[in-house]
Formats: structure tokens, sequence, C-alpha cells
């Protein structure tokens, strides 16, 4: 039975350069998602939001494997990052952060099997915030990208300058959520190597 392994198979959305922003178009894909709000450091909805995707996440494996004969490495953690006053955002207030925490599922992976998961989780592990769990078909199209390496607290500089000189340099506007994705575990990662895909969804600025 092969594996696949999404970060290889689709290694233009995973594995973007260190080096400058690129721009990619990212196709729609299929997600469980959990929303939030507050500082992920320090809060107990966002662990909790976690514990809960990651138990379905390897349920919904196992029953691929098991019905479809169909395995998969389970894709990284995403989350999406906003505030309602993005002044709040930017400045680094993470108290009045709103997120929503996520993990991609194989195009195979139905709402049906995302159901089962759910009570067999449910049966099992009991995670608190298992029914704040949604599975939904996310569409970022064009974004811009870069690869961060280094502490989650080190991004501002790189960000600051996505907003203030590459965006409008290439013409264009912020069109969704600021997005991570984390490839590095921060409980086994030296700080200075976690790897993180910083993305920005953008359009061409009405002006051009």
């Amino acid at each position: 039975m092969i594996k696949v392994d999404f970060k290889k198979e689709l290694k233009h959305l995973y594995a973007p350069s260190s080096k400058e922003f690129e721009a990619v178009s990212v196709p729609e894909m299929n997600f469980i998602m959990i929303d939030g709000r507050g500082d992920p450091n320090t809060s107990v909805p966002y662990k909790e939001a976690i514990e809960a995707l990651y138990a379905v996440a390897y349920k919904l494996k196992f029953i691929s494997k098991k019905t479809l004969s169909r395995d998969y490495v389970v894709p990284p953690l995403e989350g999406l990052w906003w505030a309602e006053d993005m002044s709040v955002f930017t400045a680094g207030n993470k108290e009045g952060w709103e997120w929503t925490a996520m993990i991609m599922q194989p195009s195979w992976i139905t709402e049906e099997m995302f159901g089962e998961a759910s009570r067999l989780v449910e049966k099992s592990k009991k995670p608190p915030a298992l029914k704040k769990m949604r599975f939904e078909a996310y569409d970022e199209g064009l974004s811009l990208q870069i690869m961060h390496i280094g502490p989650y607290a080190d991004e501002g500089p790189l960000l600051s300058r996505l907003h203030v000189e590459i965006i409008p340099k290439k013409g264009y506007v912020e069109n969704g959520k600021h997005h991570e994705i984390y490839l590095g575990d921060p409980r086994k990662t030296a700080p200075e190597k976690l790897k993180t895909v910083l993305r920005q969804p953008v359009k061409k600025s009405s002006g051009r």
C-alpha cells in the first residue's frame, strides 16, 4: 500500500523559497477546522482545538486505510490568523487575535467519513473542542508565500516587508486571512530550526 505524503506531492505549496516571496495558485482543498480567539501561547481553547483536530485527523487516516486501502501521512497543522482591528494584529497583541486551526484532508475523505471519525473520537477520547469542529472546503487562489525559518515570534519583520513593500510593489492587495503552515514540532525542534510557511492571499489592485 502506497503512503501519500502531501508535503512531497504538493511541494509547491509546502516548500517555498526562504529567500523571496513567491506567487502560487492554491487550489480549493478540504480541511477540518476549529475557530477561536486569544493568544495561542496561553489560550486553553487553542490547545483543546489542536488536541481535537489531531485526534480526528488520525482517526480519518485509520478509516481511509481500513476501508479504502489508501494510506497517507497526516498533513501538518495550519492556521488562519486575523483581528477585527488589524492594528491589534500587527502590533502583536495576541489576546485580540482570531484564529482558525485546521488540518488539510485528502480529496477522497468525505463529510460522511468525518462524521464517523468524530463519533469514534467522541466515544473514546471526548476532547472538549470536538463539537466545534467542522469539515469545510477552503479556496485561497492566488497567494504570496515564503518559508520562515526560526521562532514564530521572529516572523514580524518578514510580514511587515510583505504588507508594506512586496504586495504594493507587485500591484496586489490582500484578499484573505494570513495563513501559516507549521512544518516543525516546537516540542521537538529547536526554535531557530522551526519551519513555517507564511502565506497571504492576494488579488490585483483595482488601480492597476
